[in-house]
């Protein structure tokens, strides 16, 4: 759970993706996925706190470009941060992603960009809300049986 603390904690701090990612790596163990499986569910869970559903979604087009502003993505990173996002929303629907198998060339970044995934969806939960990220990082966090310091 020290991955999911340090990430919302980042986001109450209001720190960017990088610096939380800066945050994390030393729990990244090489050529893992993790905790890149934990942040696919951490923002499973914020779509399920925001409400978003089949009849609300959050709109894919422009979640990278809204809340993730500080990443510029090009070529496979772009495939790479569609792939987290859309694992968070399969994995909010019922479908379980298989994530070893479709990241084992890339476990030893995916976790970073499920990291990007997990802070963009968790901030376009807040906009849906009309609340701060900092406070549905509180909630998201509460929401988990977490309590950040």
């Amino acid at each position: 759970m020290e991955a999911v603390l340090r990430l919302l904690g980042g986001l109450v701090d209001g720190h960017d993706v990088f610096e939380i990612a800066r945050a994390v790596a030393d729990l990244h163990p090489k050529n893992d996925t993790f905790p890149g499986e934990m942040y696919i569910g951490l923002a499973s869970d914020a779509l399920a706190l925001a409400g978003s559903d089949r009849d609300h979604p959050i709109a894919y087009r422009s979640l990278v470009e809204d809340y993730l502003s500080e990443c510029d993505f090009r070529g496979w990173d772009k495939r790479k941060i569609q792939y987290a996002i859309l694992s968070s929303g399969a994995l909010h629907g019922g479908i379980e992603p298989d994530l070893l198998r479709d990241t084992a060339w890339r476990t030893d970044d995916f976790w970073r960009y499920a990291l990007f995934a997990a802070a963009a969806v968790i901030r376009a939960s807040s906009a849906r809300l009309g609340i701060s990220v900092s406070e549905f990082a509180v909630r998201l966090a509460h929401h988990q049986n977490l309590e950040l310091s």
